[in-house]
């Protein structure tokens, strides 16, 4: 079976279109800046990320036939993304997120997603039996998402969760308690999850896991992260750097730390490899597209 059958991504692949200014922006503001057009959604990042690293995982997410679509498939195809399983969705364009970034962090964001919200758990009827890792981002419908919490299709595999957002993270609650669960949340989706607020990654995961998550990773910006299960708890510090972009941080964190498990990397490296691979982002310029 090949590795493309393996592992797959479930969930968000949209056009982001982002303003940057390298300054703080205040709410109300209206500044110069830079304007970029480039993929996102949480699913297609952590896809693309994967096969950066060499893997070959599939995307399950829906994607119009209409030019911002097909041209976000060619991109997918030539990055090494398989998208025989992308869904077309009727009558509905190409999703769009749309955000303000400062250098004093993302200022506000809004999501077009009415095509990834009308995914139905039926998606996951093509899903080879030898798939070993499912990773699912909380973009998708909540009864969806309910629905795959119980699906036996999901059963006994390697299933990454990664929250899309503060607003949509509590969709991911129906998956407390369930075994082979890996949560990824920032301290804001950790808290949006939990209906309170934590003071700190450690806090946080105490709490999760004290409702049921199995494992749960937390970052919290240039503060510890911690990877945290029922047994205990591993916690690494992001270095030090002056940051250039926020979107899309979170998914080069998920990418990098499942790359690293894939590869029998220890959870300690992998949360090394994580936090890394999420600096460096935020360290980089903004690509345009």
């Amino acid at each position: 079976m090949t590795r493309a059958q393996q592992l797959f991504c479930i969930g968000a692949a949209h056009w982001d279109i982002i303003g940057h200014r390298p300054a703080n922006v205040a709410l109300g503001a209206d500044m110069p800046g830079q304007i970029i057009r480039r993929p996102g959604g949480v699913a297609l990042n952590i896809a693309s990320g994967l096969a950066a690293q060499g893997l070959a995982p599939a995307l399950i997410a829906a994607i119009a036939q209409d030019a911002p679509g097909q041209d976000l498939r060619a991109w997918l195809g030539a990055r090494g993304v398989l998208t025989d399983h992308l869904i077309t969705p009727a009558r509905l364009p190409t999703d769009t997120y749309i955000a303000i970034e400062g250098a004093n962090g993302l200022i506000a964001a809004i999501a077009a997603s009415d095509a990834l919200e009308s995914l139905g758990a039926d998606m996951l009827d093509n899903l080879p039996e030898s798939t070993a890792c499912v990773v699912l981002d909380s973009g998708l419908a909540p009864g969806v998402l309910a629905e795959l919490a119980q699906a036996p299709r999901l059963a006994r595999r390697d299933l990454r969760l990664a929250a899309a957002s503060p607003a949509k993270a509590a969709r991911l609650a129906p998956f407390l308690g369930r075994m082979g669960c890996c949560f990824y949340l920032n301290l804001a989706e950790a808290g949006a999850l939990c209906a309170t607020t934590f003071p700190d990654s450690a806090s946080a995961a105490r709490t999760l896991i004290a409702r049921g998550a199995a494992r749960v990773l937390v970052t919290d910006g240039p503060n510890p992260a911690i990877d945290a299960t029922g047994a205990g708890f591993i916690t690494a510090t992001p270095p030090r750097i002056a940051p250039r972009r926020v979107t899309g941080a979170g998914d080069a964190f998920a990418a990098a730390h499942i790359c690293a498990e894939l590869q029998g990397q220890t959870r300690a490296a992998a949360l090394e490899a994580a936090l890394a691979a999420a600096t460096a982002h935020v360290a980089s310029p903004p690509p345009e597209c």
